[in-house]
């Protein structure tokens, strides 16, 4: 699956981009921003992002320039209603260049092209305020999460942290990149599982985590694909 960021003032052209997205028949999780300052302040990274030039706040430009401060491999789609700006976006490396009004097929063509290009980049970092401060972790260091004692406990290959957040919560937001609920109390990374028999899965870290009897089935399906998707 792969996660995609749209950042455009308009309500109306991030409704349309969307749709025409989840048309083209790609396995895709899309999250929306209104502005620059809000793709921003989000920590976790974006292997595509569709991204307007002429918004309010700071501009498309102006947000690139700062996304490539902390991030050199995404894949950045300038989406406006002018055709001037093409120099700024060689400046800051932009992937693609589209001109509205937008069109269903080039926009596939231009999907198809970004996802052959972030096929072998599949470790993306991933921020977390946890206990004892704010850490970036990358998604394939992560083993799995428990909740206990109403706090969730990241288990990496780094070792553990503590995170004040919601089981369910870190489930919605892990999910695009391979991680999977098997139990009301865990959430695992599809990438770590090494052994699943019975009701045990086991994790390449050696630890045990249980499956739910009522998830067991849904699971099974999940990693099925998981795996299919990796060949």
């Amino acid at each position: 699956m792969l996660n995609i960021a749209i950042c455009d003032d308009s309500r109306e052209d991030r409704k349309r981009l969307r749709k025409f997205l989840e048309e083209t028949g790609f396995l895709v999780s899309i999250q929306e921003f209104e502005s620059g300052e809000a793709l921003l302040r989000l920590e976790e990274s974006f292997p595509v992002i569709f991204l307007d030039i002429d918004m309010k706040g700071i501009s498309g430009i102006e947000t690139a320039r700062l996304l490539r401060k902390k991030d050199k491999k995404a894949k950045i789609i300038y989406v406006t209603a002018y055709d001037d700006f093409r120099e700024y976006a060689f400046s800051v490396h932009a992937f693609a260049y589209l001109v509205k009004p937008l069109d269903g097929e080039k926009i596939r063509q231009i999907l198809k092209e970004a996802m052959e290009y972030t096929e072998e980049e599949v470790d993306v970092l991933l921020g977390f305020e946890t206990e004892t401060g704010f850490r970036k972790i990358g998604s394939r260091d992560i083993l799995y999460l428990e909740y206990r004692n109403r706090k969730v406990r990241l288990v990496t290959l780094a070792g553990e942290f503590w995170l004040r957040e919601s089981i369910g919560a870190m489930e919605k937001r892990l999910a695009p990149y391979g991680f999977y609920m098997p139990h009301k109390s865990f959430v695992v990374n599809f990438f770590h599982v090494k052994n699943l028999k019975g009701y045990d899965i086991t994790m390449s870290d050696g630890s045990l985590v249980p499956l739910s009897q009522k998830k067991s089935s849904v699971f099974r399906e999940e990693l099925a694909v998981w795996l299919s998707e990796q060949i």
